[in-house]
């Protein structure tokens, strides 16, 4: 087994666990940042290791398309092309399903796209997203699914689930004919409709994946109540991954609710533009205010002299003031939203150990 689970808290339905992968272990919950492409926006590897990350993400689709699956397999993998010796989980591409939906046709086999701006067209597969993540030699692959968009119809949501339960028994059939130490997730779908989750859930249970996602993109507040109602009818002795969330609090919620994985592009999105994440000491976590959001682009803070966070050890608290950072946004410089990324990802990295203290002392 992949998966140890370690301790299941008496307060909610948070959990610890590990989980053995190809390039280390992994306390849960953890978190990923996001390596699109093969880099975290403006973040080396190195400064990555810096801060202690254990695992981050990149995306079958992006890779496909550049630098290619050829490519990837003459250099051996993701992991020396980036110079990076950690974990590293790949999506399916199903999330281009939903965001490039103007740019592509479903079909049961599979789904065209017309690359928005080449023009090029290719047919992402089950088979063809298997073989690609094989070529990048990700620790965990994701089997190609469909991600439905905002309140669909139920008849979508239907197609969608029939789609992805379909697609997940051939990305399996396809990892076992060169099955190596890679792990291989499914993706539940079914959006708002329980009936739809729970069948989806039901029929890949059956095919005994490594691990288990909760896909979509319905709104956080029917996330939560789905969470409550489908994720005891996920295994318990595998990881369970909410995609694509979120925010502080949201992933709080989440982990009471039994999650145990999580990716987000919020921490350097929100440092690029500025915006920062402070955890309020005074507040216990998970408590309204337990964390603040601060704009540093504001004109207050060009006068503010203190740290950016004097509780955390990342360059861009240690070596500079609010103002000095509040400047260089300012004048377009992008060492400030490299630093504001970096802070950021460790904040990210220091909430998941918090949680994973206050599980153990059984306080979430």
């Amino acid at each position: 087994m992949s998966f140890q689970l370690i301790f299941q808290s008496k307060k909610s339905q948070a959990r610890l666990g590990r989980l053995k992968t190809g390039h280390g272990s992994l306390l849960t919950p953890f978190f990923m940042p996001i390596a699109t492409r093969g880099v975290v926006k403006g973040i080396s590897s190195t400064e990555l290791e810096n801060l202690k990350t254990k695992i981050i993400l990149a995306n079958t689709y992006h890779l496909m398309v550049k630098p290619g699956r050829e490519f990837l397999k003459s250099i051996r993998g993701l992991h020396r092309f980036m110079n990076w010796s950690g974990p590293i989980l790949t999506d399916s591409g199903g999330y281009q399903v939903f965001s490039l939906a103007r740019h592509n046709t479903i079909t049961n086999q599979g789904v065209k796209f017309k690359d928005p701006k080449s023009g090029t067209r290719r047919f992402l597969t089950p088979e063809e997203s298997i073989r690609t993540q094989k070529a990048i030699g990700s620790d965990i692959m994701i089997a190609f699914d469909q991600c439905t968009p905002y309140s669909p119809k139920k008849s979508q949501v239907e197609k969608a689930v029939k789609h992805t339960i379909s697609w997940a028994k051939r990305c399996l059939a396809q990892h076992k004919k060169n099955k190596n130490s890679q792990l291989l997730f499914a993706v539940g779908q079914g959006d708002r409709f329980l009936d739809l989750r729970l069948s989806c859930v039901e029929e890949l249970r059956k095919m005994d994946f490594d691990g288990y996602c909760y896909g979509g993109m319905a709104p956080l507040k029917t996330v939560y109540t789905m969470l409550e109602k489908v994720l005891p009818a996920y295994p318990q002795n595998k990881p369970r991954y909410l995609m694509g969330v979120g925010y502080p609090d949201n992933i709080v919620q989440a982990v009471q609710r039994g999650v145990d994985m999580f990716d987000c592009v919020i921490p350097t999105r929100e440092g690029r533009h500025g915006r920062v994440f402070l955890r309020d000491k005074k507040k216990k976590l998970g408590r309204p205010g337990f964390f603040q959001a601060i704009n540093l682009q504001r004109a207050e803070f060009l006068f503010d002299k203190t740290p950016l966070d004097k509780n955390c050890a990342c360059p861009a608290c240690r070596n500079y003031t609010r103002s000095y950072l509040s400047y260089l946004l300012k004048i377009g410089d992008y060492l400030s939203p490299r630093l504001l990324s970096l802070h950021n990802i460790k904040f990210y990295l220091d909430l998941m150990k918090e949680i994973r203290k206050n599980i153990r002392a059984g306080e979430l």
